[in-house]
């Protein structure tokens, strides 16, 4: 078995002066996987473009290797292929880089693949744009047996001028198209903006009564300690608030979850569509609005705490109260700015007040709204959806995990230190309502970003590591996407050896994977071949298959 140099630095890291015992046991196993030398981006899902990959060619050599494969694709979504070069025996290597001998997935669990959908699918009208480009491209991704594709609902396309007035038109021209296609659909009940993040080619605000709202009444939305509005979505201090036109937020989001079960029964009873991804912050994710780019926020700044709207203002002081310790009612005046290194501060620093008496009740009142809030809407949202599998998106903020603070998951609400597991009461959370954890950032190698941002204390593996267990030890299903775009064979790897964990003794694995996301660079003919081999090793076709024979 190959040992990986990305898990090598892992386990010298969990050795140092930042290691705990916990964390130890929740190590990556070691696998076999191809090395390079390549350079992949470091941030999450932000790096501009000024970090671009820089990777050597050369592929896998073994006794009897194909060369590569050129495949065209039709408008009727059959595959040509054209075979350029003959296979390579042991007598003639090819040049380049050896790598280690990949591993055969025939045999392991089948994995569902999913594609997401442009996102500029459906206009801000709710109409369905170029559906004759759409049923093309849905035939190729069908051709090659992907199980289904992800689409966003808008929030602020259906519900968007006056309250309780829905239009999915659109939607349900879309749906019909998946359905003739025979495909499935994962659906997200998408309550947030669109726009101003990193691969956003559209904008989707609020719906305008909501914002009509928050120009009279800002404290609906996240606040940082400056007094900064984020509309990208609503503060989860008015939960219970009713501010927004006789109702509180959870109430409009039932209403809206109940109408789209309505309006689309007969795709959920057909079994169309698969599962509901249920919309909890930001990006959709279950996390603040903790490092927003139009603050300023760039990687790998630890981020800013959201707290500061007068209905979280009010829960702190309660909770304080109740502790009896009033003065502790306000936010950490010593953590920073959205760019701070956490050495800078004292509050995330070493044996920082993170740590401190102060520091731990804030930070368990922090994400436990958090936690609250997951619970209160997946208790509507099994109300609206029962019998239907529902999923809630976690994003993997993996900078500064090998610091002791692990900083900019305490500011998105992770309280996850590393003498503390802060994914399992999120974990237990979703246990609760039988809901499956989506989690992002599996295609990301931790040496990968020590080479491409040394600074930042990356360390991917073992959050996702981390992650999947804490969701495995309470028996969830754990599905994932990528958080980057990913186009090539290193990346499709690391995916599936996340998705199927090598000698696992319980055969744990995903429940499902969607790829972010449907684009013409995906069409790409290299790019193209490289993800349907993927998909079949997802599906676990024998690797003999994964490669296209010549049309006849």
């Amino acid at each position: 078995m190959a040992f990986s140099p990305a898990h090598f630095f892992q386990s010298v890291w969990t050795l140092n002066a930042h290691s705990n015992v916990e964390r130890a046991r929740l190590s990556p196993p070691v696998v076999s996987h191809t090395l390079s030398a390549s350079r992949r981006l470091s941030s999450p899902f932000l790096i501009s473009a000024q970090y671009n990959s820089r990777r050597l060619n050369g592929d896998f050599v073994s006794s009897t290797v194909r060369s590569p494969v050129s495949t065209k694709v039709t408008n009727g979504g059959e595959k040509t292929e054209d075979h350029p070069m003959d296979t390579v025996d042991d007598n003639k290597i090819a040049d380049g880089p050896l790598k280690l001998q990949e591993r055969d997935f025939a045999g392991t669990p089948y994995v569902p693949v999913y594609v997401m959908l442009p996102l500029s699918v459906i206009n801000i009208n709710c109409e369905l744009v170029d559906p004759d480009g759409l049923v093309h491209q849905l035939r190729i991704l069908k051709s090659i047996n992907v199980d289904g594709v992800m689409v966003d609902c808008w929030w602020g396309i259906v519900e968007a001028h006056t309250p309780q007035v829905y239009n999915w038109s659109g939607y349900k021209r879309l749906f019909q198209i998946v359905h003739d296609i025979q495909l499935k659909l994962q659906v997200v009940m998408s309550f947030h903006e669109c726009g101003g993040n990193v691969g956003d080619d559209v904008h989707i605000p609020l719906p305008e009564w909501v914002r009509e709202i928050g120009r009279s009444n800002p404290d609906i939305f996240f606040t940082d300690k400056e007094g900064r509005r984020n509309p990208e979505c609503l503060s989860w201090g008015i939960d219970k608030e009713r501010v927004l036109k006789g109702r509180t937020a959870v109430e409009v989001y039932f209403d809206y979850m109940r109408s789209f079960r309505v309006e689309f029964d007969e795709f959920f009873a057909n079994g169309i569509i698969s599962e509901i991804e249920i919309g909890l912050g930001p990006c959709g994710e279950l996390r603040y609005p903790s490092y927003p780019a139009n603050h300023g926020w760039k990687y790998p700044g630890i981020g800013e705490f959201q707290c500061y709207d007068q209905y979280l203002s009010k829960s702190l002081t309660k909770a304080a109260e109740a502790r009896g310790h009033l003065f502790w009612a306000k936010g950490p005046d010593n953590a920073g700015h959205y760019n701070s290194r956490p050495h800078e501060t004292v509050f995330f620093c070493d044996g920082g007040e993170y740590d401190s008496y102060y520091g731990r009740f804030f930070l368990n009142w922090y994400s436990r709204v958090l936690v609250d809030h997951g619970d209160r809407v997946l208790a509507l949202a099994n109300l609206a959806f029962e019998g239907t599998c529902i999923a809630v998106k976690l994003s993997g903020i993996h900078w500064w995990y090998k610091t002791a603070s692990h900083a900019s998951e305490l500011t998105a609400g992770f309280y996850n230190p590393c003498n503390r597991d802060g994914y399992a009461p999120i974990s237990e959370m979703l246990q609760k309502h039988g809901a499956a954890l989506n989690f992002t950032c599996v295609e990301l190698r931790t040496l990968d970003q020590e080479e491409g941002f040394p600074e930042a204390l990356a360390d991917p593996e073992g959050l996702v590591w981390q992650v999947l267990n804490a969701a495995w030890d309470v028996s969830i299903p754990v599905a994932s996407e990528n958080a980057l775009t990913c186009h090539d064979r290193e990346g499709y790897n690391k995916i599936l050896e996340n998705a199927k964990p090598f000698n696992d003794p319980d055969g744990r694995h995903l429940s499902a994977f969607t790829y972010l996301r449907l684009s013409p660079v995906l069409m790409e003919t290299h790019n193209f071949t490289e993800f349907e081999r993927f998909v079949k090793r997802m599906h676990a076709v024998p690797d003999l298959a994964c490669v296209t024979q010549p049309s006849t």
